[in-house]
């Protein structure tokens, strides 16, 4: 089942949430992290329609299910598995690096809920951050140093992104153009194929039906490429799975779980 990954209180990968003070962080340093502990078990990261293009090549695109469908690069065909990092966290292969895993553990964040501004925060037990004396100082003479921003303009630009992502969304909800997607996959030695299913997809007999108006301004704003991105992707679902199998990480059901 491929659930928009959005906890309750925090953003997924986060387990707490600090904003960044030149008072209270003045002798902080950002060092890199060794490792990502936080991709293990994740199957599924957000994913930016910026992105379709450079992501399509490495992972199955898909759409959450529900009403709100957001964009996930799939990682692994059932929650818990993740077939692009090993069991520390350090990626198996070169892959492109969603900007949702580049940006932790930054992110801009509202603090008051009645007002739209957004502060740079961070999550204090990423181990990435902290009174160290190596790594990157947060600060110089009170003010923010390049590093930050640079994290912070990062922050914006992925920001921005979610925007023209949700607008993206909201394009092909309106063409009508999603469907419960399903993925049947064929194991050798195997009498039932293995079905993926709880996720969304763009139905492409609805695309091939699309009024040419409606399909000239899909190509006019991009939409039409991301969308072929997207389908192009899916293709590597049998790559993942495949490596499911090579890895010892198949579930003893042969249907992904139900919500």
């Amino acid at each position: 089942m491929a659930t928009a990954p959005a906890p309750a209180n925090l953003p997924l990968f986060y387990k707490d949430l600090t904003p960044l003070s030149s008072v209270d962080h003045a002798d902080f340093h950002a060092r890199p992290l060794d490792n990502a502990e936080f991709l293990v078990g994740q199957h599924a990261v957000p994913l930016t329609s910026d992105e379709f293009v450079s992501a399509c090549r490495f992972f199955p695109i898909i759409f959450s299910a529900g009403e709100n469908p957001v964009p996930l690069a799939l990682m692994g065909l059932n929650e818990g598995i993740n077939t692009f990092v090993d069991d520390n966290g350090k990626l198996l292969n070169p892959v492109y690096v969603p900007a949702y895993i580049r940006r932790y553990p930054f992110l801009l964040a509202k603090l008051q809920p009645n007002t739209d501004e957004l502060s740079l925060c961070f999550d204090p037990t990423s181990g990435a951050i902290g009174k160290f004396d190596e790594g990157d100082a947060l600060f110089v003479d009170g003010q923010p140093s390049d590093q930050v921003k640079a994290v912070l303009e990062f922050c914006k630009n992925f920001e921005e992104a979610g925007q023209r992502t949700g607008m993206f969304m909201e394009e092909l909800k309106k063409a009508d153009l999603l469907m419960d997607g399903e993925v049947a996959i064929q194991q050798e030695g195997n009498d039932k194929p293995y079905i993926y299913r709880g996720f969304q997809m763009v139905d492409e007999n609805k695309l091939r039906e699309l009024r040419g108006d409606v399909l000239r301004k899909l190509m006019q704003n991009g939409i039409l490429g991301l969308i072929f991105a997207h389908l192009f992707s899916l293709q590597l679902m049998r790559e993942v799975f495949a490596e499911q199998v090579r890895s010892g990480k198949m579930p003893l059901v042969t249907e992904a779980p139900a919500a």
